[in-house]
Order: structure tokens, then C-alpha cells, then sequence
């Protein structure tokens, strides 16, 4: 992951990258693609190389591959499923022809060197709603180019027992008042009320941080402003964030006792055998408890870190996105499997089965029940990135999340990841 937000000075762009970016292709994996087919097929086609590696959907992809080669004869789609890291492929001039990937940090970086197809002109762009279109120019943008196109959404929030909050005579709650009464009267009643996973730190990156800070602070104005300015000056994380993550550290009388040491795999496990009222996940951790208890009846809402309902958010990310490098062994071709991909059927389709959400306009969100509480956010464009997206690997932010919740320092973690940003800063700017 490397660092980003909109290039509006103060940290340049290059120094960005000399930091955190591409100089990692060093020590990053090799290259390892295997049963990728050449530029030209046997039989005189034009094969392209799809990178589309979400390990848990790569059925998926194999069969979106198949149904588009036999919808034509020209080109044959190679789906490359493989977990190799993408930045040596582009050093070393053989990047994917097209790309079906997590629009991250790393993804950002591409956007911002302008080595990115512009996809603008393609009927399709047009398509995508503004608001998800919008959350790729957060991190980078190019000569204001169009170079990534979202194709699948992904919303987390608060998921929760159904019937346990029915037996206990608890309502979602939409303030931060209501969360902790919801919180007491659960713990009065022996139950769990939120089940917290400590020990896998990603998992605290993505939820109970991103989740507090999102809906008690305009992420995206905070680092925009962050971003552009010098070292020592700006907004800082402490002034904008104390408020809504001291809230959250309080909210930790509430996790189960041993949450330092509990696994990703033991939340999932607790939540599947319905001894937890709330969990911090996001959809992918719903097929793992339905390994347990595949009839369990579960929602999710927004987190709520204010007295006003109308501050809640859900936190988003580009879970899938396209972009087609401008070194594509036929850019034409690339572009119009593209065009396929965004195909409402195709698009909306796939999203609908993945408990995810379509970045076309007038699309119906998710209707998963266990989902579908995050659909009115998302159709009010109530969203944010995380917090947590903006901040590069060498902040080693996670780890500082899970010490502020074991030792409940929350200003004492504000204070040294202000200190770590404006060090990070000052280094960019001298080189």
C-alpha cells in the first residue's frame, strides 16, 4: 500500500513515491504468471492477460473469461488468478493488459504516473455514479483523466444478531448513546456485545478505527487538506479525531475479555455460534460464520460515534475497479472486454451474488438482508474511504491501534501518529 490522497502539493508526488511507492519493487515478489498466453493466440487471436486475483471469487472470473471468448473470435481472454505483486510487473514492462483489482493505494500510484489508460470516451464511463467515480480521485488523479473505472463496491459496518437483539429488546441504535445503553443491556444479560479480534490488527485497521473516525469526522476534507500541507502545519489527527476515537476506546468495557488475543477466525467463529450481539466486519466475514450456523439470521449498520442519527456513514472501498495500462499488448481490445465487463447484466450480476454493491447509476444495491441495512447510505452517497486507507505502510498504524486499545491511550496514539506524519513529511520534502 503506499501513500496518497489527491496531489494538491505539499508532499510532491514524486517524493511520495520515492517513499512508499514504487522503490518497494525491490524487495517486493517476483514474477510468476503462469499458462499466460502470448500477444498472439495459436489460431492467429489476440490473447490479453486479465489480472483479476480476488482469491475468493476466482470461479467467478474463470467463467466471465469463458463467456466472453466464446461471445467472439478475436481475442481470447488468459485469466490470471495469480497472487504476484503487480509493481515488478510494471518495472519490468509486462504489466496485465487489463486489470479487474482493488483500487488501492498501490493501484493509485499508477494513476498518478499517468501510465493508465484514459477511459472517458468509453460510452460506459458515463455510466458510473458520480460518487463512486469520485472516490478514485481522492487518492490520485492524472491530467483529469478517467483511468479507473469502479465495477464493484464494498460496504462494512456493524453486523449483528438479529435474534439476539429481538430477545433482548434492543433497536439499532442511532447515536452513540443508544450504542453504549445497547452495549449495557446486553453485557447485563451475559451476552457479548461486541466481539473484537485484537490479535489480527487488520481487522481493527478496517473496523472499529475507520468506522469511528468515518462517521464522527469528514474523512475526505481532513486529508485533503492533510496532503497539501507542509510538514507541522494542517490539520491534525489528534484535533480531528480525539473525539470520536476516545469514544470508541471507552467502547472496549464492552469487548469480549480476551480481545487481545482473539484471531480473525475466533470472531467469526463466536458471531457463527451466536454468542456475540455486534461484530466489526465487513461482508466478507459473512460466509465464514455461515460455515457455523448457516441459518443465522444477521444485519448491519452503520456505527454510530454522535448524538446526530444524520452523521452516520459506512465506510467503502473500490473492492473491484478496471484500468488497462497504456502498455497493453492491444489497447483497443482491452478496452472493448471492458466495455463487456461493464455490461449491467455482467456488472450488477456479479455484484448481487457477492453481497456487494454496482457502481452503475439506478442500480439495485445489494438485497442480502444481512447486507442490505448499508444500502440507504450508499444511495444518500452517506460514504467515506477509511482513515486508515490514507496512511502509508511506514506508519505502522494498525499496531498503534491495537496498543491504544489494550492500554486505552487513545490521545497518546493521536499524538505519535501526528508525529510519524509530520516526520514522513519533513523527509519527502528534503528529498
Amino acid at each position: 500500500m503506499l501513500v496518497d490522497g489527491p496531489p494538491r502539493g505539499g508532499i510532491s508526488r514524486r517524493s511520495l513515491l520515492k517513499i512508499a511507492g514504487l522503490g518497494a519493487a525491490a524487495g517486493a515478489l517476483p514474477l510468476s504468471l503462469s499458462g499466460c498466453a502470448g500477444a498472439g493466440g495459436s489460431s492467429g487471436t489476440t490473447s490479453l492477460r486479465w489480472l483479476a486475483n480476488k482469491p475468493e471469487v476466482l470461479a467467478a472470473f474463470d467463467e466471465l473469461a469463458a463467456q466472453y471468448n466464446a461471445s467472439q473470435s478475436a481475442v481470447t481472454i488468459a485469466h490470471d488468478g495469480t497472487q504476484a505483486s503487480i509493481v515488478p510487473q510494471f518495472v519490468r514492462g509486462a504489466p496485465p493488459d487489463v486489470a479487474c483489482y482493488n483500487y488501492n493505494l498501490e493501484t493509485s500510484n499508477y494513476v498518478r504516473g499517468g501510465v493508465l489508460e484514459d477511459l472517458a470516451p468509453l460510452p460506459e464511463a458515463k455510466t458510473i455514479n458520480p460518487a463512486y467515480q469520485d472516490l478514485v480521485t481522492q487518492y490520485a488523479d492524472f491530467e483529469g483523466q478517467t483511468s479507473v473505472l469502479p465495477w464493484s463496491v464494498t460496504a462494512a459496518g456493524v453486523i449483528y444478531n438479529v435474534e439476539l437483539f429481538a430477545d433482548n429488546g434492543v433497536e439499532v441504535p442511532t447515536t452513540y448513546a443508544e450504542l453504549t445503553a445497547a452495549c449495557q443491556k446486553f453485557q447485563a444479560a451475559g451476552v457479548t456485545p461486541i466481539y473484537t479480534t485484537a490479535a489480527a490488527t487488520w481487522s481493527l485497521l478496517q473496523g472499529i478505527w475507520d468506522y469511528a473516525t468515518g462517521s464522527g469526522a469528514d474523512v475526505p476534507a481532513f486529508f485533503e487538506e492533510k496532503l497539501a500541507a507542509d510538514a507541522g502545519q494542517g490539520p491534525t489527527f489528534l484535533e480531528t479525531f480525539s473525539k470520536p476515537w476516545s469514544d470508541a476506546i471507552a467502547l472496549r468495557t464492552y469487548f469480549n475479555p480476551d480481545f487481545p488475543s482473539r484471531q480473525y477466525a475466533d470472531g467469526n467463529l463466536a458471531m457463527g455460534q451466536g454468542k456475540v450481539a455486534m461484530y466489526l466486519q465487513g461482508p466478507w466475514a459473512l460466509g465464514e460464520i455461515a460455515k457455523t450456523d448457516p441459518d443465522l439470521e444477521l444485519g448491519t449498520f452503520s456505527l454510530p460515534m454522535t448524538e446526530d442519527p444524520d452523521d452516520r456513514a459506512v465506510r467503502v472501498n473500490l473492492d473491484l475497479a478496471l484500468w488497462v495500462p497504456t502498455a497493453s499488448r492491444s489497447v483497443g481490445d482491452a478496452k472493448a472486454f471492458v466495455q463487456w465487463l461493464m455490461q449491467p447484466d455482467i456488472c450488477n450480476g456479479y455484484n448481487q451474488q457477492n453481497l456487494a454493491f454496482s457502481p452503475i447509476q439506478g442500480a439495485t444495491g445489494t438485497t442480502d438482508p444481512r447486507t442490505a441495512g448499508l444500502a440507504p447510505y450508499l444511495e444518500a452517497g452517506a460514504i467515506y474511504q477509511g482513515a486508515g486507507t490514507f496512511v502509508p505502510n511506514t506508519i505502522p498504524l494498525a499496531n498503534y491501534i491495537q496498543g491504544a486499545l489494550v492500554d486505552g491511550d487513545a490521545e497518546g496514539m493521536l499524538r505519535t501518529l501526528d508525529a510519524d506524519w509530520d516526520r514522513l513529511a519533513k523527509r519527502s520534502a528534503l528529498s
